[in-house]
């Protein structure tokens, strides 16, 4: 167990903000955690369980407790004639859990290769990438109440997964700390290859997982830059999901706005679309701007503060309301 105060946590967020909390927790397995947890001056304070830090926007110094997982290990608990289950650790670099099920043959989370962060808060925000989400193999989560300290299984119906939501993420009743997730992958994988710029990508390809993997990566590193060159957390938006008949007044107005069908008659619109439209696309104010290739993605330039990319974001959300409206929801999870 590692304990510390007056922590740096520029290395614990990857837009690379230099704030840092006033204590510091990491535990190495669930028995160190259930102790945590316990801890009478841990329950007097706020605390925020983090993984990379790769979908959160610090505004300030954090005056409590950031505690951080160090519960690693993927093992094989259940194997079926067609499937497989795999028990994966919350602080598992998630990257390193999708090469894993690669290279052993089994399929259903290679579309979601090289999407930062930890296995833990990848089964928090329902992470998704070329028409795949993983709530399609998640089976179960491990995690503690982290008020009574009792451990909970989680099925994926009591996950209540939607899109980038989850139980977890939910207000209205007790937080939790996810310690292990497991994942029911395919043994003969059912390939989905036919979303946007992956289907492009890999025409007249031999369509194999390996191929899937590096052709996803191969996309992503073209589209998306590297948090230790820029600092950034990937999409900063969730695309956004109206009803038809809205949709249908936008495509009267522009014909070419691309789209994807939901279910309940709705229409997801490309958030980074809306973005482009509006003229943000590499623009930059001072040290944040919206980085050159896609639209999505707000960079720190060096020097940024949280508060200065909270008032970029908001200045992008008006612009996008004012002339599409449509309200676009950040994605990433603002820390005060």
């Amino acid at each position: 167990m590692r304990f510390e105060e007056n922590y740096s946590l520029e290395h614990h967020n990857t837009f690379r903000l230099p704030v840092r909390t006033r204590w510091f927790m990491e535990y190495d397995n669930e028995e160190e955690l259930s102790r945590i947890l316990r801890d009478n001056s841990f329950q007097s304070m706020a605390s925020l369980p983090i993984g990379e830090g790769s979908n959160l926007l610090f505004l300030n110094d954090y005056d409590g407790i950031i505690i951080h997982s160090c519960i690693k290990g993927i093992t094989v608990v259940e194997n079926s004639h067609d499937t497989v289950l795999m028990r994966v650790g919350a602080a598992e670099h998630w990257d390193d859990v999708v090469e894993y099920a690669v290279k052993q043959g089994w399929g259903g989370i290679e579309n979601l290769s090289s999407i930062p962060g930890e296995a833990g808060a990848a089964a928090i925000q329902n992470i998704g990438a070329y028409g795949v989400e993983i709530k399609d193999v998640i089976e179960t989560v491990d995690a503690f109440n982290r008020i009574t300290g009792k451990k909970h299984l989680f099925t994926n119906e009591d996950c209540h997964y939607g899109y980038r939501h989850s139980f977890f993420k939910e207000t209205d009743h007790d937080p939790f700390i996810i310690t292990a997730i497991r994942l029911r992958l395919q043994k003969t994988p059912r390939l989905k290859v036919d979303y946007g710029d992956l289907k492009e990508a890999l025409r007249g390809c031999e369509v194999t997982l390996q191929t899937v993997r590096d052709t996803v990566k191969e996309v992503r590193s073209r589209k998306l830059p590297d948090p230790d060159v820029l600092g950034n957390v990937g999409s900063f938006f969730m695309n956004p999901v109206i009803p038809q008949s809205q949709f249908d007044n936008l495509q009267n107005r522009y014909a070419a706005i691309p789209f994807y069908p939901e279910p309940g008659n709705r229409i997801k619109i490309p958030a980074g679309w809306l973005i482009e439209q509006c003229g943000f696309k590499g623009k930059r104010e001072g040290n944040v701007g919206i980085y050159e290739k896609q639209a999505l993605i707000i960079v720190n330039y060096g020097g940024a503060t949280g508060e200065e990319i909270a008032i970029f974001s908001e200045k992008i959300r008006e612009k996008v309301i004012d002339r599409f409206g449509i309200r676009l929801v950040p994605e990433v999870k603002y820390v005060f």
